[in-house]
């Protein structure tokens, strides 16, 4: 059993608590978050101890593995604490908002050989696997183009929004971490664009955008094409396109059921699309607890590392480069 302490108690460590909780290979040891209330409601609920001092949380000895779901500008801290005891880390992206910190905090897990893992949570999910899975296989041949969609149902309040990092930091990330993972290359170019279309005072006041688009290129010439925007009034948009020389792998929005109805009122109708991440990736974040757990258990590589963690922050400052000065930008 690995007795695993989940730092945080928002809605993400309670995801994660959760799982935890639920594995038969883990043992919920503790819920840590400075907010006694969150910590006392979550760990009651899942019979664990509840904690205010997330350092004390991972000092313990009956904790081999911690889960980091704090605020991003606490990664590094709790993460190096654990990694220097020998502890493992499934780590909430990104490892800061800073490249140069986060790469000092890489190259000193890569010297104590430290095993961390990066939550990019959107690998897990069955269709993304799938769709991996057949590009593997060869079914559509030699991947040319990655075309990603990714809209949420509604602008971000301005306190998330003021602590994000901005959108290419924050949601354009897990799109620029898919992209290079199902395109098998590294990008060695990229072009952004960022515009105000929502919010126009409140992303000028934060230097952010609410709608982006992100173009990639990598050696061999396989291109992807991202596209953002914080509001879509319909609903979560997720939708992916994969074209390769022998084929094609579409992946679609998820549906509470996938009923159709035809009447007098309504043609083709059918439900709304699921609400936020929460709802789409629940499957996901339970799938990637199992792969961080299993890895531990069975003594196997962790499946996503810090390094991916580090392309994607970098792609990421690229994106910023490119839009500020309106130029493409070399990798």
């Amino acid at each position: 059993m690995v007795g695993i302490a989940v730092l945080g108690a928002g809605r993400i460590g309670k995801i994660h608590a959760a799982n935890v909780a639920a594995n038969p290979n883990a043992r919920l040891i503790a819920v840590a978050d400075p907010y006694a209330s969150a910590a006392q409601a979550l760990a009651g609920a899942l019979g664990a101890d509840a904690m205010t001092d997330c350092e004390a949380a991972i000092d313990r000895d009956d904790v081999d593995a911690i889960v980091i779901g704090t605020p991003t500008n606490t990664h590094i801290q709790l993460m190096m604490r654990a990694v220097r005891q020998g502890k493992a880390v499934l780590c909430e992206k990104p490892i800061d908002l800073d490249l140069l910190k986060s790469q000092a905090a890489a190259e000193e897990i890569e010297s104590l050989k430290g095993r961390v893992m990066l939550a990019f949570n959107r690998r897990f999910e069955t269709t993304f696997a799938e769709m991996r899975a057949a590009i593997d296989a060869g079914d559509i041949g030699e991947v040319r183009q990655v075309i990603i969609s990714s809209r949420d149902p509604g602008l971000a309040p301005e306190d998330y929004i003021k602590h994000s990092g901005g959108i290419f930091r924050d949601m354009t990330i897990h799109d620029l971490d898919i992209g290079r993972w199902l395109l098998g290359e590294e990008p060695v170019q990229l072009t952004a664009i960022g515009s105000r279309l929502i919010d126009p005072a409140m992303m000028e006041k934060y230097d952010d955008y609410d709608t982006a688009m992100v173009q990639m290129q990598t050696a061999s010439g396989k291109q992807c094409h991202i596209n953002n925007c914080r509001q879509a009034v319909y609903g979560y948009d997720q939708r992916i396109e994969v074209f390769g020389s022998k084929g094609m792998l579409q992946m679609d929005n998820l549906r509470p059921t996938t009923i159709r109805r035809w009447s007098a009122e309504v043609t083709d109708a059918r439900e709304p699309l699921l609400n936020f991440f929460l709802e789409r990736y629940q499957q996901a974040y339970k799938s990637e607890l199992d792969a961080f757990v299993g890895a531990l258990v069975d003594g196997k590589p962790l499946p996503v590392t810090p390094n991916d963690g580090l392309q994607a922050l970098r792609l990421a400052e690229a994106a910023v480069e490119s839009v500020r000065t309106g130029r493409a930008v070399a990798l």
